[in-house]
């Protein structure tokens, strides 16, 4: 059972991140990704290690999806761009998200209920998450805030007001 419980959820992880890179739309690829994070945080919890797992859900899935909303707002592309996302959003667009997040807590709830035990399950706790972080996996915890970092900041420039445009001299109409 929790053999299936684990593909289960990584081909849920696995469809929800092919969503994500699909779809043209970056609110229905932001809801896509969400489901994906979760996912990924259920896979965690499923492989004995709920310190990582809560981690997952708390800076990527609700941390950084708060991040992108603001990036989003920042660009504040006006009215149309409202009138457009209206029109994407409709109802119907929930339902492939809904489902699989339903089919993700389904699945929390069977492994929380004791339906699915690992045998060989060993717990990983803060500190020896915090040594992994902070010993041979610095380079890549670095680099992905460097990462993030730059996001940022592309998101500032392109959200930035231009300056008008002026006539410049010696231009004819």
């Amino acid at each position: 059972m929790p053999n299936f419980l684990f593909y289960l959820a990584a081909a849920i992880a696995i469809v929800c991140t092919l969503m994500v890179i699909t779809r043209h739309n970056a609110v229905h690829a932001l809801l896509y990704l969400i489901v994906s994070l979760l996912a990924l945080a259920l896979i965690f919890f499923l492989l004995g290690a709920p310190f990582a797992a809560v981690l997952e859900v708390i800076i990527y899935a609700g941390a950084i999806m708060v991040l992108f909303v603001f990036v989003m707002m920042m660009l504040n592309l006006g009215p149309e761009s409202i009138q457009h996302q209206k029109r994407w959003l409709t109802p119907r667009i929930w339902i492939g998200p809904c489902i699989l997040a339903a089919v993700l807590l389904i699945e929390l709830l069977v492994v929380l209920a004791g339906g699915a035990s690992i045998a060989d399950r060993v717990e990983v706790g803060p500190q020896a998450v915090s040594q992994a972080l902070f010993g041979p996996y610095m380079l890549g915890v670095e680099l992905a805030s460097i990462l993030l970092l730059a996001g940022l900041v592309g998101a500032y420039h392109l959200a930035r007001p231009q300056p008008p445009k002026t006539l410049q001299e010696g231009a004819r109409w």
